[in-house]
């Protein structure tokens, strides 16, 4: 008899008050917490509580939930540390229950949202699938590509775009002001989205003009962002697919911002060959800003972020070394690496 069949053989389990085995527990029931914040989310219990004190009887009466069930729902997040309870039931916002509040602009709502989406939460439960073949799991639960639904699903595709459009505001805020992106006088923003990025970059260079190129139901929402911003006259927006559609010339920077890391290795070559024959013997650079992968054994976002890569788009994050290579294939060379968890790589034509 093995220990797997007599588990008493192996010793005494151990006590889920010691660290290891608690950090343990926490990652096996990662799905269950996940749901309860999901919850708690999608019955606004962050904006409720605010910066008071509430019992939950009174947030069930608020939400129409049954006062024990949700009693017990937010213990099991106050925890963790999403919301303190009290006496008498009574539960109060946390800093980590603030980012959950609609009234934070820098918050992760649309996170929370995103990652429980049937769109998104679906494919991870044959996640096993790309690990075996290393195929995106989302193609064999939704019968075709991540952005091939999106094109087809007009609800999902807008709320996709939402939810890149609120991350972009927050990185772009913090980050932004390092890039010194006022050097160039004209810049291609390829997968520009609804133009609020580039609407930053003129802002900050008066003088210089922009053009903004993305598939056309997304370029649609692009003129009104501009003219609310005062640059709609020096940016041309270019509806197109930049793996088939010409990439726009006369430009002296092109830029992808957290885009490449969507697509395979194969896929990043072929659009960034396409953008070093735009540039010709022009010597105009190419931005790209993304994450790159830290090496060693620390705790690094985009290491988890690939997940989502590897089992909802086919793309991965990148260590600097893989970028660098794939930037060599495609005819650039590497030039200077702006160092944060975002970083704008530089390219010259090698």
């Amino acid at each position: 008899m093995t220990t797997v069949d007599n588990p008493a053989a192996a010793g005494p389990l151990p006590s889920l008050d010691d660290l290891h085995a608690r950090q343990l527990f926490l990652l096996a029931s990662a799905g269950r917490l996940a749901k309860v914040v999901h919850v708690l989310v999608e019955l606004r219990i962050a904006d409720l509580v605010g910066d008071g004190v509430r019992t939950a009887e009174d947030l069930a009466a608020a939400t129409g939930t049954h006062p024990d069930a949700l009693l017990r729902v937010l213990r099991a997040a106050a925890s963790v540390g999403v919301f303190a309870e009290g006496p008498d039931r009574a539960f109060s916002g946390t800093p980590v229950s603030d980012a959950l509040r609609a009234d934070n602009p820098r918050g992760l709502l649309p996170l929370v949202k995103y990652n429980h989406l049937d769109l998104t939460w679906k494919p991870y439960e044959r996640i096993m699938h790309s690990v075996r073949t290393g195929e995106p799991a989302f193609d064999q639960v939704h019968g075709r590509s991540f952005f091939e639904h999106l094109e087809n699903e007009p609800e999902s595709g807008a709320f996709f775009e939402r939810f890149m459009m609120h991350f972009s505001r927050v990185i772009v805020g913090r980050e932004l002001p390092g890039y010194r992106l006022h050097r160039f006088s004209r810049i291609a923003d390829l997968g520009g989205g609804d133009g609020w990025f580039i609407a930053q970059v003129l802002l900050a260079n008066p003088a210089g003009t922009g053009v903004l190129m993305d598939l056309p139901r997304v370029a649609s929402s692009a003129p009104p962002v501009l003219a609310e911003h005062g640059v709609a006259d020096r940016v041309t927006v270019v509806p197109g697919d930049f793996f088939t559609d010409p990439i726009p010339g006369g430009c002296d920077a092109y830029l992808f911002k957290g885009v490449l890391h969507n697509w395979s290795d194969e896929d990043v070559r072929r659009v960034l060959r396409r953008v070093r024959a735009a540039i010709g013997d022009s010597g105009a650079r190419l931005l790209v800003w993304d994450q790159v992968v830290a090496a060693g054994n620390v705790w690094d976002h985009a290491k988890f972020l690939d997940i989502d890569m590897l089992v909802l788009f086919g793309g991965r994050e990148r260590t600097l070394a893989e970028w660098r290579t794939l930037f060599a294939e495609a005819g650039f060379a590497l030039t200077t690496t702006a160092a944060s968890r975002w970083s704008m790589l530089e390219c010259v034509p090698a």
